[in-house]
């Protein structure tokens, strides 16, 4: 069992016997990392939504939403994981168990104590569950605050407070909805692991099992010292010494030459030879190396390197998020748009064809494939285990010892989640025609975004379950309604948001319940903690935002009165330029007959001809295993986010990967097994709470170093275009 080497408290033993949970064989969980790690035992009398869990995770809630909605807008964007929370609720929740007062009192006809105990499990848990729901709103790429972002500080259009916050708030609950009609296929059957809870898991019994102080160092000292040395070191690459972000020698050598500076630079070109000593800069964009699988890390590894470079174009530098003119200057979006913020084609036609750089260009061309090879891959590899379950009654199905043992609490009923769903759609239907100028999409083209939103959740869901990588498919969401409704960067927006970021939120509950699952959580009391996150979240996200774009001078203007500014917002620039592109100029006339992009358009067949090859392999061939983990989605995600995630950012990310994930794996299973999810949650967690604390402590007095070690990685002109003739400044003219 996974918890041999561990000491359980009585009523772990108790409950063993009780459930029957020395796990048969046939019970266990067939995943290994899942048997490895997470407990097989359930002890039902532990209280859970106790006065603890509301106050500490509440405020682990607010706490999580301020800090990754201010550092959005950054220009290296710090995304803050509940695992911050999670660890700094332990001591507190002792605390309160120590301090409060331990009487009974009555509200209401309940009884209710502040201090039923000792602090346990499964309130951490619930805590962290709270603790999620600020983090699922406010990290990640450009979620619903992108748009209010957007709108308010790219195209300054006047929105209201109470209608951005219906934007954010609908958003969310549709995902909930959606989690709810998806539980049976994606919580409960056995391969839907979500890899990345097993790192929470991991962590949580870190911190609550007494361990021999015989084997070793015990994984919650493992964890301070890794926390310590995480936070001590972060201040290099934070503050002292911040080229070590992005360490590219390259330039160094050849600091003169245009071709060396955009083969080697980090920043702005292809980042040949450069690494970044920064944790933040490795889990930056596709999360921590060390919670995603092996198979994974390879399939994006390869598609990384298959896309390197195909594209060149002297015009423009090869890597970067903005948007371009023929003449190689940047490309000015005011130029081209009319008072209702729709594109005036005739001053578009005297203006100039919009460019993209040619990194941009084949992301775009990346998602294209991803889109519809996620379609492909899911039915041919998955379609005949989706539809078993969904004839099947649940009781049919394969259950381990961990939904066995969920059986003894009470279910929530599937009509608490329709009412949710159907009450988001409403309240968005109703904004539509009430707010008609500033959304501008129509009722019937939000009623589009849900069925689309409903369509492609499962699928992303199946290999979210299984890969830990979730294929985005914002690209497509975005050019069905750009040819739909083009000319209008506003409705593309909003499409994006219901069409896509519901199924982000949606996928982040289902995988809250799946940890819930792991943790033997009652189903209630997760809906409750899981709603009640969503709706503070979501309030709290668009105040911290409002504040920000309403205070600070000039946020996410590079070319502004401050070029040195912190908050040039890399994040929502993408989200801009993809208005832009697919809303403003619209697909038909970057990628339709006649368009500069026409060609990348062919990547939707191939994406969706490419798995069916390693299918019908791996039936040739069902004895070798590894063909059936060619993940052709998951290849393709190799170039996903660039911009704004760079090639470095993603080089690194592999290396660390591969590191943990196959060579201490493969030969040092046992520290692995103990000590590589606890690690991962140290790295992240002494990282955050000192860029928290060098913000506020010194960046945000305005007290920034100016030396060597402290500018940015000494490329001065990898962004410099190469075709002879064009004029940008601080660069060399071709002749």
């Amino acid at each position: 069992m996974a918890s041999k080497d561990h000491h359980h408290h009585d009523a772990d033993a108790d409950a063993e016997k009780q459930n029957g949970a020395g796990g048969l064989p046939e019970e266990r969980c067939p995943v290994e990392e899942v048997a490895l790690v997470v407990p097989e035992t359930d002890d039902p009398t532990l209280p859970v939504m106790t006065f603890r869990a509301w106050s500490l995770g509440l405020a682990s809630c607010v706490v999580l939403i301020f800090l990754n909605t201010f550092f959005s807008y950054r220009t290296q964007p710090l995304s803050i994981s509940a695992i911050l929370m999670q660890i700094a609720a332990l001591p507190l929740g002792r605390f309160m168990a120590r301090a409060l007062p331990a009487r009974e009192y009555q509200l209401l006809g309940y009884r209710f104590s502040l201090n039923p105990g000792p602090f346990n499990i499964k309130e951490h848990v619930i805590i962290t569950i709270f603790a999620n729901c600020g983090v699922s709103t406010g990290g990640g790429d450009a979620y619903s605050i992108g748009a209010i972002t957007v709108m308010k500080a790219y195209y300054k259009l006047n929105l209201s407070f109470l209608c951005g916050f219906l934007i954010v708030l609908t958003t969310q609950i549709l995902g909930y909805g959606w989690a709810g009609m998806l539980r049976k296929y994606l919580v409960d059957p056995v391969e839907m692991w979500w890899p990345s809870n097993v790192a929470q898991v991991s962590l949580f019994r870190a911190l609550h099992e007494k361990e021999h102080r015989t084997e070793g160092c015990t994984r919650m000292r493992f964890f301070l010292f890794a926390m310590a040395a995480s936070f001590a070191y972060y201040a290099l690459p934070g503050y002292l010494f911040t080229i070590l972000t992005f360490f590219s020698w390259v330039c160094w050598a050849w600091p003169h030459s245009i071709t060396a500076q955009q083969v080697g630079s980090a920043y702005h070109g292809l980042g040949i030879g450069a690494f970044t000593f920064d944790w933040a800069g490795i889990s930056a964009y596709h999360g921590s190396p060390l919670v995603t699988p092996w198979s994974s890390i390879v399939n994006v590894g390869v598609g990384f390197i298959m896309f390197y470079n195909i594209f060149d174009a002297h015009k423009f530098p090869i890597f970067s998020n903005q948007l371009f003119r023929s003449n190689g200057h940047k490309y000015d979006t005011t130029k081209i748009l009319t008072s209702q913020f729709d594109l005036d084609v005739a001053a578009y036609n005297d203006y100039g064809k919009l460019y993209l750089s040619p990194l941009f260009a084949l992301s775009i061309g990346s998602g294209f494939a991803r889109f519809t090879a996620t379609l492909t891959h899911v039915a041919l590899f998955h379609g005949r285990d989706i539809l078993s379950q969904s004839r099947a009654a649940m009781t049919n199905t394969k259950l381990d010892i961990h939904a066995k043992l969920m059986r003894s609490y009470k279910q929530v009923p599937q009509w608490w989640f329709l009412i949710l769903l159907v009450g988001s759609t409403v309240v968005s239907l109703m904004m539509c025609l009430i707010w008609k100028e500033d959304v501008q999409l129509p009722w019937w083209g939000m009623l589009f975004a849900f069925g689309l939103a409903w369509i492609v959740t499962l699928p992303i869901g199946v290999i979210q379950a299984t890969t830990n990588q979730q294929p985005g498919y914002d690209i497509i969401a975005q050019f069905i309604i750009g040819y739909v409704l083009p000319g209008k960067p506003i409705a593309n927006l909003l499409f994006k948001m219901y069409g896509r970021i519901s199924t982000v939120h949606a996928l982040s509950f289902l995988s809250d319940l799946k940890l819930g699952q792991y943790m033997k959580i009652p189903p209630r009391c997760m809906y409750v903690a899981q709603l009640v996150g969503t709706v503070v979240a979501a309030l709290v996200n668009l105040a911290v935002a409002w504040w920000m774009l309403e205070t600070i001078d000039d946020i996410c203007d590079i070319e502004g009165t401050h070029p040195d500014s912190p908050w040039t917002c890399p994040k929502y620039r993408v989200t801009f330029d993809s208005s832009v592109i697919w809303g403003l100029i619209g697909p038909r006339r970057l990628f339709g007959p006649g368009g500069l992009y026409r060609n990348l358009v062919w990547l939707f067949l191939i994406g969706a001809v490419l798995p069916v090859p390693i299918w019908v392999l791996s039936k040739i061939f069902p004895e070798k295993k590894w063909i059936a983990l060619i993940n052709i989605p998951v290849i393709s995600y190799g170039f996903a986010g660039m911009p704004p995630a760079t090639p470095t950012n993603i080089a690194s990310w592999l290396i660390t990967g591969m590191i943990f994930n196959y060579f201490i794996f493969k030969y040092y299973k046992r520290w692995w097994q103990k000590y590589n999810y606890v690690l991962s949650a140290a790295l992240d967690a002494g990282t955050a709470f000192m860029a928290v604390l060098l913000f506020f402590a010194l960046q945000n007095e305005g007290k920034n170093l100016k030396w060597w070690g402290s500018e940015l990685d000494h490329c001065p002109l990898a962004s410099c275009p190469t075709e002879p003739g064009i004029n940008v400044t601080g660069c060399p003219v071709f002749a």
